[in-house]
Order: C-alpha cells, then structure tokens, then sequence
C-alpha cells in the first residue's frame, strides 16, 4: 500500500502524462476511468478540426436540484530543455515532501484534489447535490476548442450549476492565502508603421519609420492607464516585441514594427481602448506623414465575481481547514474561469502557484492533502445550505 494519499497518488498519474497543450495524452482516460468509479457519467466533447481538435471531459453525478462545479484544464506548458531540470519533468517524483514536474502545480494536482474531495464526500453525504467536471485539454494555448466551447455546449443542453470553482493555483505563499475573485481582460496590439527606405546618410531622401512609431508606444510602455477600483488594480499596458525591416546599420528602414499587450479591468472595455489607441496612433502617423496599420486581438474580457455566497463559502472552509482568512483577488493572467462566468457565479481557489511554468515546477503533498480537506468541507457546508 502506497504511503501517499489517494490524492497525490492521482496527481502523479496525471503528471506521468506528458499532455503539453494541445495534446491530453492519455489523461482525459485516466480521469474518466476513476470518474466511472465513483458513479460518474462521462461526456467527452471534441471540438475544433485536424490538429486543432481538442479534446474535452464534461462529467456528472448526482440529480440535484443543487448544482456546484469544478473546472481545470489538463494540457500544460512545454518543459523547454528537459536537461534543465533537476527532476525529470514528467515522472512526477517525490522528495522531501514535493511533488515535482510539469503541470503539478498549474494545475493536475488541483484537479486531483477536487476529485478525491469528492470520493470523500460522498461516503459521508446524503444530500442530493449534483456535481459537474469542466475538464479540457485546451487552457494553455489559445482556448479557441475547450473551456469556451464546453460552456457553450451547457447552454444548449440547458445545464446551468449554482457556482463553479476552478482549481488554479492561486495561492500565493501559503496555501488558503488568495481566492480569485476575477481577472483583468487581455488586448494584444500588432502596429507597423510604413516610412521610405534609404541610405543613412542621405536622411532627406528617406523617411524612417521608427521615431514616429516610438511615439506611437508612448502609451504603451510600461503605463498605468488608469488608477483601478475596489476589485482591480490599474490597467497595464507593456511593449512586447520590436522589429524593423532593414538588417544593417547603415540602411534607413520601410518599416518598423511593435507588439504590445495591456491588461485592462472594468474600467474599460476592449472596443474603448482600440479606439483611443488608434486616434492616438492617427495623430502621430499624420504629425509625421506615415502611414501606420494595426492588428488587435483579444481573447480574454474582464469579469469580477462579487464577494457573496460563492466567496463566503470557500473562505470559511479556508478559515476551518488552514485558520487564514483568504484575500480577494484579481491579480494575475487569464484563465478558464472568464467563460465559465457566463453560466454561474465562479471563483478560483488551489495550490501555492509560484513555480508554475517553471523549470522544477512543484507542490507541497501536504497541500494536496490540505486542499483535498479544504474542497470537502466546502461540498458539506454546500449541503448544508442546500438542505431539502
């Protein structure tokens, strides 16, 4: 008999997995096998065609009328140089207490400890709550065929739960220290601005393109957009990319070129932004007699969850399983939970978060345990409050 819990016993068959998005290699059979065990019925949806063909897992037990989720994805980010790391990154190894590789932290292990909270729950619950899985193999990338999908897949079929919890790992130093209450929204912005090529020493004959575009990113580099509120930091916007045409010292460029991203919470939306950025870039390109085009992309809008009954319920099985009081919360990336907010209220809660995407990516088997106990106890006071 093995000396880890059931728990962290998963997490590992889940790491031993090498599901670098978009592949799930083997996990989503994995998940279903245990699921069927303890009476789950198990829908697999596949969306999207060719090699962009993801494949997802939507799971039931129970009837209701309650209804509480959870949702985590399985794919995760390439380990780079596996000669880099100290534990190889796909045999989910154990020492002093860690459990190391790819995706241990962000986020198998979660997903691991929502269903062995639940293996748990049921032994002792009578309560007829129905329990839903989002899983998807399409987080990482650029979760065109999962999350996204699957919520629009629930639509049709009418299934709407009470609240959702997704199992990022949100914690930030010890585990039960931050809920995710909400993200920011994400704007990438490519802009190319189009001068005359010519020899550096004939400037009059040119017209270069790169001053008038680093005027053009005065707005962008390294800028607070605004001063927040009571949910969100300022938005943030930062140059990510720069490039001309020209590949030596002494040619005057046709172009030149930038990437950006920003980072915006409610405040604004993606259509106001696009519009006073392009009003700016027209002013400058016209100051300088160029011409300027811009691609804009985004695929995250920002949502708040408001402190209620969702919050309330996962900071008091906080409180009772670690004795912190959690903060609230809306730093950090994009995740799944922007889509899922379209059925029901979400937040997100899970394991200490700062190695993940990193090389020796890790988590405590402790807090496996811990956050085990911690789901648990949120399903029974769910119950309670859901009593017949």
């Amino acid at each position: 008999m093995s000396k880890f819990s059931y728990a962290v016993q998963l997490a590992q068959k889940l790491v031993r997995c090498p599901s670098v998005t978009p592949e799930e290699a083997g996990t989503l059979d994995l998940l279903e096998d245990e699921l069927k065990q303890i009476g789950f019925i198990c829908t697999r949806l596949f969306f999207g065609d060719g090699k962009d063909r993801i494949r997802n897992l939507y799971a039931e037990y129970g009837d209701g009328p309650s209804h509480f989720a959870f949702a985590g994805h399985v794919d995760v980010v390439p380990v780079g140089r596996s000669t880099d790391w100290n534990f190889p990154p796909f045999q989910a190894e154990i020492k002093d207490g860690y459990l190391y590789g790819r995706g241990s932290a962000d986020m198998k292990s979660g997903i691991a400890a929502f269903i062995s909270a639940i293996r748990n729950w049921q032994q002792s619950s009578k309560a007829k709550t129905k329990i839903s899985l989002i899983i998807t193999g399409d987080e990482e990338a650029d979760a065109i065929n999962g999350t996204t999908k699957i919520v629009e897949w629930m639509k049709i079929n009418r299934i709407y739960p009470d609240m959702c919890v997704v199992a990022e790992p949100t914690s930030q130093i010890e585990i039960g220290d931050n809920i995710r209450n909400g993200r920011r929204g994400s704007l990438s912005g490519k802009l190319i601005v189009n001068g005359i090529q010519g020899h550096v020493a004939y400037p009059h004959l040119a017209q270069n393109p790169t001053f008038p575009l680093m005027k053009m990113l005065s707005f962008v580099s390294s800028t607070e957009l605004d001063v927040g509120n009571s949910y969100f930091g300022p938005s943030t916007a930062e140059v990510t990319g720069l490039s001309t045409s020209s590949q030596t010292s002494n040619v005057i460029p046709k172009s030149a070129s930038a990437m950006f991203n920003i980072r915006f919470n409610t405040e604004h939306s993606k259509e106001s932004l696009q519009g006073w950025l392009e009003e700016h870039f027209r002013k400058i390109a016209g100051d300088f007699n160029v011409e300027f085009e811009v691609e804009w992309k985004s695929n995250a809008l920002p949502f708040v969850t408001e402190a209620g009954k969702l919050t309330e319920l996962l900071s008091d099985s906080i409180m009772s399983k670690t004795g912190r009081n959690p903060e609230l919360s809306t730093i950090g990336g994009t995740s799944d939970a922007r889509f899922i907010k379209q059925l029901c209220p979400v937040a997100e809660f899970g394991l200490v978060g700062k190695t993940m995407h990193q090389i020796d990516e890790n988590v405590s088997i402790n807090d496996i345990d811990v956050l085990t106990n911690i789901y648990e106890d949120m399903l029974h006071r769910f119950d309670k409050k859901n009593e017949y």
